[in-house]
């Protein structure tokens, strides 16, 4: 019998041979690394993953995702929160793969209705998405501000 999930789901998305692609990644490392996780959150490394984050993403309450974001009047290194409401926009206008993966997920699971009750996205605007492992000085200056991002939208959460 599979255990019941941890009712919030905090899911760092990206792909870490792609610079500031992966900063949603290096965001949630930070978090666990430097924060005291409460209890009934768990953190994932999502990667790339699409539709098999599927599983773990079924039956939670909560799903804060954390992710490189495209926002027309924002500047790199920018952090950007999306509610509820905003977040199928920012699936339509994707700069990776994954996020159409990710959304197809969403999608999949409010049919079955094992969707989170609330889908929030916290984000930062990429400056480089060429290859590389490490983020562009722009991303890794701002990240801190990223994972304070991250930390302030789990403690909102009921």
């Amino acid at each position: 019998m599979a255990a019941t999930p941890a009712p919030v789901l905090v899911l760092g998305i990206g792909n870490v041979l792609l610079m500031d692609e992966a900063v949603g990644v290096r965001a949630v490392e930070a978090y666990q690394a430097d924060y005291a996780v409460p209890d009934g959150v768990e953190v994932m490394d999502g990667g790339t993953a699409g539709m098999d984050l599927m599983e773990p993403i079924a039956g939670r309450r909560h799903l804060v995702v954390v992710d490189a974001v495209k926002k027309a009047d924002a500047q790199p290194g920018d952090i950007v929160r999306l509610g509820p409401g905003e977040v199928p926009a920012f699936f339509r206008e994707r700069i990776s793969p994954h996020q159409t993966g990710l959304a197809d997920v969403l999608a999949a699971l409010n049919l079955s209705n094992e969707a989170p009750e609330t889908v929030r996205l916290v984000g930062m605007v990429p400056e480089a998405l060429g290859t590389g492992v490490a983020l562009s000085d722009t991303c890794e200056r701002a990240l801190p501000g990223l994972v304070e991002m991250v930390v302030g939208e789990v403690s909102a959460l009921p």
